[in-house]
C-alpha cells in the first residue's frame, strides 16, 4: 500500500489518468477537425447528429475549406450532399476552400468545386485570387479555363447584349 492507503497502481492510473486529462485538447469544432484528418467515418457521424455544415472555427474556416486544404476529395464529396453548402466562405485571411485547394494543388479538388459553381473572382485579403495562389499547372490550367468563361456585365447592357449573345451562340 502505498501513502493514504491507495495501492501504488491506483495512484499511478490516477497520476495517468489526470497527465491525459490535461494533454487532452478541446474539440470545439469536431466536424472541422473530422475535415482536417480526413476522417470520413467521423465527419459522416457529424453530419448524422446534425452538426452545423457551414459552422466556422476561430480562424473564420470552414469544414470545407478543411477538407480542401488537407487534399481530402472524400470529404469534399461527402460535404458537397449537404444543402446549402457554403461554397464561396472566407475566412478571415480572406481565403476560401478553392484557395486552399489551389495552394495545396490538388487539381482534383479544384476541379470539383469549379463544377460545383466556385467563385473564381473572388480576392483574399492580399488582393489574391485562387489563380493566383495556384502552386502547379493543372489547378492553373483550371482556373483559367473557368475564368474565361465567366462574363461579367452590367445588367443593362446585359440585358441589351442578349440577343446578340443568343445569335452568337445559335439559340435565337
Amino acid at each position: 500500500m502505498g501513502s493514504f492507503g491507495w495501492p501504488s497502481q491506483h495512484r499511478l492510473a490516477l497520476f495517468l489518468f489526470n497527465l491525459v486529462a490535461e494533454q487532452a485538447e478541446s474539440i470545439d469544432n469536431p466536424l472541422h477537425e473530422a475535415a482536417k484528418r480526413g476522417n470520413l467515418s467521423w465527419l459522416r457521424e457529424c453530419l448524422d447528429n446534425r452538426v452545423g455544415v457551414n459552422g466556422l472555427d476561430k480562424a473564420g474556416s470552414t469544414a470545407l475549406y478543411w477538407a480542401c486544404h488537407g487534399g481530402h476529395k472524400d470529404i469534399v464529396e461527402m460535404l458537397f450532399t449537404q444543402p446549402n453548402i457554403e461554397l464561396n466562405q472566407q475566412n478571415k485571411l480572406g481565403d476560401t476552400a478553392l484557395h486552399a485547394a489551389a495552394w495545396k494543388g490538388y487539381a482534383d479538388i479544384v476541379q470539383l468545386l469549379l463544377a460545383k459553381g466556385a467563385r473564381t473572382d473572388l480576392r483574399n485579403n492580399e488582393k489574391k485570387l485562387a489563380l493566383d495562389m495556384a502552386t502547379n499547372a493543372a489547378c492553373a490550367s483550371l482556373l483559367k479555363k473557368k475564368q474565361g468563361t465567366v462574363i461579367f456585365l452590367p445588367r443593362d447592357l446585359a440585358f441589351r447584349c442578349s440577343p446578340i449573345i443568343k445569335q452568337c451562340r445559335g439559340l435565337s
